[in-house]
């Protein structure tokens, strides 16, 4: 069993030292950057009435001072990596210790009308996407919310054996995320390949050959003016036609330049991320069919990334006037790499969609490897197709304190119905969420929090809370009735586990018992497996009539005055409620 947060301890220190050391040599680099500078400039001077010596000094302190310039940039640029790492194990270290609430909760995932996402605390402050995210582009935080509201139970057993292959690259996929967050996306993949795949090209075919003829002209042209054969002149009309040809095409050239100009940064991240990708060695049938998926062409898809990066950074020096002006008079620079950039995309915009969908992918299942890495302790379910849909042994709610969780042991055979009842506060609500979430986190494909676990996968829908802008009785009883309609026609398609918490709270006490009484009923009719929590017990008298329903119960006792809660799940029917005695304790009676 693996001590994730020592791991993160030793990491977070080896790469602070790092981050020190290059600290350091970037420095002293700086330093010795500007001694070449300084003492070029001096030699130069001093040598200047020696042209040829102030000319040899001078070539070779530029050549030294750019070495070193490039030398800086590699080292900064290795410094930042390390700085992102040391940010990932000291997030790491105080998800562990509790302290998360302030990071993306995934709020915009929260949807009344699906299946569960509503009600089992999957999205918002506290939830299991705020716990677990570690996704770092656009693409991969929305893929990983997919991936826990999928409702999927095919390929679970893949998708185990990608999760635990990836719990097993911790550095990797640190190293992974770190590139990730160095760069910041101004254009999101998914507009990029929208507009990549209604790209229309301008250039005509002649562009091809052009420049390259063009520019021969150039050197040709000013050959003959060199040695006197031509005027001068010649050699401005030449570059004024020049001028012209790129002047041609210069408005749909700026607007092209304007828009790769914002996807570039997008282009060179996701180009080191499918280089991390290309070069790693997996096992799981899923990572490796990712994989080739960016194999299929001649060359690597990080290097084909990254050949148009460096296209658009070639168009982007027409921002230099000088550049502008004697790079499109003389070359073509502007239409040559502008016809480079509509050749790429000509070729490459339908394989690109799947290049950023694999990138996404294995943001997304990061975080999930990453889960399965920090709760080593945790089990993964075994598949399985007995009558049991969970058969759990110490089944806890995975968000919980270990030290504080009471855990239960739970098996629910298929087309049974458990009827849960309790005092208030007992633990029936975080009951109901946890058997929701081993059956979300199992579909996934993560380890659940238990000793063991047998399960029979299902899809899960939920009815546990409702529509809080509906606040008026007729309207909260109507969204209510519309949501268990919505339970009834969706089970008549495929079986569903259903859990519900309280139903037809929107309408009188003898109503609801009748009401929620039939309504079980015909879940059972229907062959449905679920629970439902209540206080109503008159409800477990069903128990008596059918015999796929079955009663259990969470306890609270007066002991001394005070009220205890063993929050342990037990058969039965609970036969001490507590809001008479928590109005008087409370002096609200």
């Amino acid at each position: 069993m693996t001590d994730s947060k020592l791991y993160y301890k030793q990491q977070l220190d080896g790469y602070a030292i790092e981050v020190a050391r290059l600290k350091k040599q970037l420095t002293g680099l700086s330093l010795f950057r500007l001694l070449v500078f300084v003492t070029t400039c001096l030699v130069v001077y001093f040598t200047f009435d020696t042209w040829q010596v102030a000319t040899i000094v001078g070539i070779m302190g530029l050549a030294g001072f750019l070495y070193l310039l490039s030398k800086y940039t590699d080292l900064k640029a290795e410094k930042d990596l390390n700085q992102a790492l040391v940010a990932i194990n000291e997030e790491e270290l105080k998800i562990a210790s509790g302290d998360f609430h302030d990071r993306d909760d995934g709020s915009e995932f929260l949807d009344p009308s699906h299946f569960y996402s509503l009600d089992i605390d999957l999205f918002g402050r506290g939830s299991f996407f705020q716990f677990t995210n570690r996704s770092v582009t656009k693409e991969g935080t929305k893929l990983f919310a997919n991936t826990l509201t999928a409702n999927d139970t095919s390929a679970i057993i893949d998708r185990q054996e990608t999760i635990r292959e990836l719990a097993s690259k911790p550095k990797w996929r640190q190293h992974f995320s770190a590139i990730a967050s160095l760069i910041a996306i101004e254009t999101p993949a998914m507009h990029i390949t929208q507009w990549l795949s209604t790209y229309k090209s301008f250039l005509p075919a002649t562009f091809k050959w052009l420049p390259l003829a063009f520019s021969i002209g150039s050197v040709v042209v000013f050959t003959l003016m060199l040695f006197s054969f031509v005027s001068p002149l010649v050699l401005v009309y030449w570059m004024l036609l020049g001028l012209g040809i790129t002047g041609r095409y210069v408005k749909k050239t700026n607007a092209l330049s304007v828009k790769t100009s914002k996807i570039k940064d997008t282009f060179r991240q996701y180009s080191k991320l499918l280089n991390q990708i290309e070069n790693e060695t997996f096992t799981a049938k899923l990572l490796l069919k990712k994989q080739k998926q960016i194999q299929s062409e001649n060359k690597k898809a990080s290097a084909i990334f990254s050949e148009f990066s460096k296209y658009i950074d070639a168009l982007d020096n027409r921002n230099n006037i000088i550049s502008a002006i004697f790079g499109n008079g003389f070359f073509l620079w502007d239409v040559k790499q502008t016809y480079k950039i509509e050749q790429w995309i000509a070729s490459h915009s339908n394989t690109v969609t799947h290049w950023f969908e694999v990138v996404s992918f294995f943001d997304a299942y990061n975080s999930l490897g990453n889960y399965a890495f920090n709760h080593s302790q945790f089990v993964f379910p075994e598949i399985s197709a007995d009558k049991a849909v969970i058969k759990a042994t110490d089944l806890g709610h995975p968000l919980l304190d270990s030290n504080k969780r009471v855990d239960s042991n739970l098996q629910i055979n298929n087309q049974e119905f458990f009827i849960v009842t309790g005092a208030n506060m007992a633990g029936k609500s975080t009951f109901l969420r946890t058997v929701s979430l081993h059956i979300v986190m199992a579909n996934v494909g993560l380890p659940i929090c238990a000793k063991a676990s047998t399960y029979s996968p299902v899809k899960l829908i939920t009815s546990m809370r409702t529509n809080d802008s509906l606040t008026d009785d007729s309207s909260y009883f109507f969204s209510e009735l519309t949501r268990l309609k919505f339970i009834v026609d969706t089970i008549q398609e495929e079986p569903y586990f259903i859990i519900l918490d309280e139903i037809l709270k929107g309408t009188n006490s003898t109503d609801k018992a009748i009401g929620s009484r039939k309504f079980v009923e015909k879940l059972v009719a229907s062959n449905a497996t679920g629970i439902i929590a209540t206080h109503d017990l008159s409800l477990c008298e069903i128990e008596q009539e059918l015999s796929d329903v079955k009663n259990y119960y969470f306890d609270a006792e007066i002991i001394n005055d005070e009220l205890h809660f063993d929050y342990t799940l037990k058969q039965g029917v609970c036969q001490n409620m507590n809001a008479s005695f928590l109005l008087k304790k409370m002096e609200i009676v």
